[in-house]
C-alpha cells in the first residue's frame, strides 16, 4: 500500500471518528437532563405530593406578564372546578377575620329573624342542596347563644337568629337579577322551613352594588406569568422537579404542577410552577423533553407581607442560573431585570388601592372577591 493510500486511511478514520464524536455529543446535549439520584439511593424517588389547602385558587394564566383576568363563564379555562370555585372558605375557630363567611362588604344580606331557638340538627335540614345562586357563592349563617357569634349550622348547637348572603362579585361576573331572584327562592324557603321571617333588600340597590364592586374588582385584577425556557438542553420531569425543590417548590396535586407554599398554613400558595401534564403523565418521564416551565402568582390571593413577587424574581433568577433557562414574557421575549422593576412599582400601587377599599390581598374576602 502506497504511502498516499495510506494518508487517505488515516484521514478517512479521523473524519469518522469525528463524526461520531459530533453524533454522540449532539445527542448528549439534545437528550433531557436528568434528576440526580439522592445520597445513598441509585434512583430518585418521585416527590410527595402535599400541595397546601386553597392551591387551585391560582390557575396558570397564558397571558401578557400583568393583565386582567379574563371573565368568560367556562370555569374550565381555569383549571377549577366549578363546585369547587363556588364553595364559600369558612375560617377556622379562633380565627381573628371579621366574619365566619359572610360579610356586607361583598355579599348581599339577609336577615332572618326566627319565633325560638332552632337546634343545629333542623337548620342543617332546612338548608338547600346546592350552595350557590347561579354562579355566585350563597350561605346560611346562625347566630350561636352559647358561644355569641355567627358560625356556619352545626349539630348540637342551638341558634336565635339566622342571615343568608349571596356573594355581589366574582371572577365570572356581578350578580344579576335572575341570580338574585334564585337567592330569594332559597333564602325564603330556608326561613319557612324553620319558621322564621326574612327581610329582604332591594334588588335594584344590591345589583347596582355589585356592579359597581364587579367594575372595581375588573380593575384591579393582576395575575402575573412568566416563561422559563431552556437556552440548550431539555430538561426531565425529574431533573426540573429536583432543581425547583432545591428552592423550595413542592409537588401540587395535579400533575405538571409545584406550589411556593405560603409561610401560613391553609392559604393559597404564593406561587405556582406549572409544566407539560404530558410529560409528567409519561411512561418513560426522563425520556420526556420539556423546554419550558411557567411561573405564575395571583396577586389578590397573596399576602403583602409574603412579599410574593420579590420571591417570584429570586425563585427565576436561581432557577434560570441552575437550569441554564432564560426567563421570557409569554411571547417568547427575553426580560432584563429592568424590565422587571416597574412591575413591581405598579403592583405596590395596587395594593395601596386593594388596602384602601378593606379588600386587602390575601384577606379571605378578597380571596372569595378574585376568585
Amino acid at each position: 500500500m502506497s504511502t498516499l493510500q495510506i494518508s487517505l486511511a488515516v484521514i478517512g478514520a479521523v473524519l469518522l471518528a469525528l463524526i461520531v464524536a459530533y453524533n454522540a455529543w449532539t445527542t448528549h446535549r439534545n437528550t433531557p437532563r436528568k434528576a440526580l439520584p439522592p445520597e445513598g439511593e441509585r434512583k430518585a424517588e418521585p416527590l410527595p405530593r402535599h400541595e397546601p389547602a386553597l392551591d387551585d385558587d391560582i390557575p396558570t394564566i397564558p397571558a401578557s406578564p400583568v393583565h386582567g383576568l379574563d371573565r368568560g363563564p367556562d370555569p374550565a379555562i381555569h383549571g377549577v372546578d366549578l363546585d369547587d370555585a363556588l364553595v364559600l372558605p369558612v375560617p377556622p375557630h379562633g380565627s381573628h377575620d371579621r366574619w365566619a363567611v359572610l360579610d356586607p362588604l361583598i355579599d348581599a344580606m339577609v336577615p332572618i329573624v326566627t319565633e325560638h331557638p332552632v337546634s343545629g340538627e333542623a337548620a342543617l335540614a332546612a338548608l338547600p342542596p346546592t350552595r350557590r345562586a347561579g354562579s355566585k357563592p350563597f350561605a346560611i349563617e346562625g347566630f350561636n347563644e352559647a358561644q355569641q357569634r355567627w358560625e356556619t349550622p352545626a349539630p348540637g348547637q342551638r341558634y336565635r337568629a339566622f342571615q343568608a348572603g349571596v356573594q355581589l362579585a366574582n371572577r365570572m361576573g356581578a350578580l344579576n337579577e335572575i341570580e338574585f331572584s334564585e337567592f330569594v327562592v332559597k333564602a325564603q324557603a330556608f326561613a319557612d322551613a324553620v319558621n322564621a321571617t326574612a327581610e329582604f333588600p332591594d334588588m335594584r340597590q344590591e345589583v347596582a352594588r355589585a356592579r359597581e364592586l364587579d367594575q372595581f374588582a375588573s380593575e384591579h385584577d393582576a395575575q402575573l406569568a412568566f416563561v422559563l425556557r431552556a437556552r440548550q438542553a431539555a430538561w426531565s420531569p425529574g431533573y426540573l422537579q429536583q432543581s425547583a425543590a432545591r428552592v423550595g417548590f413542592v409537588a401540587g396535586s395535579i400533575p405538571g404542577r409545584m406550589v411556593l407554599p405560603s409561610s401560613a398554613p391553609g392559604r393559597p400558595p404564593v406561587l405556582v410552577l406549572a409544566f407539560d401534564t404530558q410529560a409528567a403523565l409519561s411512561d418513560d418521564p426522563e425520556q420526556s423533553a420539556i423546554r419550558e416551565l411557567s411561573l405564575s402568582l395571583d396577586v389578590a390571593q397573596v399576602q403583602r407581607t409574603e412579599q410574593p413577587f420579590a420571591r417570584l424574581r429570586e425563585m427565576a433568577a436561581a432557577l434560570c442560573k441552575s437550569m441554564d433557562g432564560v426567563l421570557c414574557d409569554q411571547n417568547g421575549t427575553p426580560l432584563p431585570a429592568m424590565a422587571m422593576d416597574p412591575i413591581a412599582d405598579d403592583l405596590e400601587q395596587l395594593y395601596d388601592q386593594l388596602d384602601g377599599r378593606d379588600l386587602s390581598a390575601g384577606s379571605p374576602q378578597a380571596r372569595r372577591l378574585f376568585s
